[in-house]
Order: structure tokens, then C-alpha cells, then sequence
């Protein structure tokens, strides 16, 4: 069985949705895993993953307006607001994604629809440093 693993280090710029497919398929090419699981793990509590369709960006917007009307920034009830009115709405909404999305390699390849994509969800307004865990795994 082989493994493999790297980190991917992004700057956001601000809120919205970045494609890390690109980036995963080549960790898996690296890999050489035929026949297998990635497993993509984001180190961030106001950030979170999301696989999505990636074809009509319409989608993407659609979902973090959802997520604003869900989750608002400024919300007098929040009683955490250390850095800012968007502190808590980031923690809310990363709340509703994932952390973590396992993902199937098969053929040396990311299982993924053909509508699909993996994105990394900034929700918070300003620039961020955010780091992604890929772990490879598998024949």
C-alpha cells in the first residue's frame, strides 16, 4: 500500500470559493495511486471544504448568498466577535460545510462527477493564509 501527503498553502482573497481540483489531481498523479482514497483536510475553523458543481459559477454565488441569509455578519446575538462582524458568521457557516471530504481515486484518477469540484470556502471578508492537508492512500 502506498501513502502519500502534502500540504497546499493558499491566500484567499476574501470570501468566496477556490477550485483546489487542479491542485488534487496532481497530488494524486504524484502519488502514483491507481486505486484509492484521498482524503483533503482543512486546518481552519472559518474556513471549510465543499464539493460542489463546478460548471455555472451561478451555483457558487448562490450558495454563499444562502449561507450569508443563514449565518449574517453583525448579528447582536453573536456574543464572540473578537476580530470583527464576520467573526462569528465564518465560524457559523464553516459550521454548516466540512472540515474534511473523502474523495475515491480510481484509474489513477479523482472519482469526481462530472459536474463536481472540491473548493476550499473562505468565509470570512478579508484575506486569509489557509492551509489544506491531502492524504493519499492506497495501490
Amino acid at each position: 500500500m502506498k501513502q502519500h501527503q502534502e500540504s497546499l498553502e493558499f491566500r484567499t482573497p476574501g470570501r468566496g470559493a477556490i477550485d483546489l481540483s487542479r491542485d488534487l489531481a496532481r497530488i494524486v498523479a504524484a502519488s502514483g495511486v491507481q486505486r484509492g482514497l484521498a482524503v483533503v483536510f482543512c486546518a481552519h475553523t472559518s474556513a471549510s471544504l465543499l464539493i460542489q458543481e463546478n460548471a455555472d459559477p451561478a451555483v457558487r454565488r448562490d450558495l454563499l448568498a444562502w449561507l450569508a441569509r443563514l449565518a449574517p455578519d453583525g448579528d447582536p446575538r453573536y456574543e464572540h466577535a473578537d476580530e470583527g462582524p464576520d467573526d462569528m458568521a465564518a465560524h457559523l457557516r464553516s459550521a454548516l460545510g466540512r472540515s474534511s471530504e473523502s474523495i475515491p481515486i480510481v484509474d489513477g484518477k479523482l472519482a469526481l462527477g462530472t459536474w463536481q469540484a472540491l473548493y476550499l470556502v473562505e468565509h470570512r471578508t478579508a484575506p486569509h493564509r489557509r492551509r489544506v492537508v491531502v492524504h493519499v492512500t492506497g495501490e
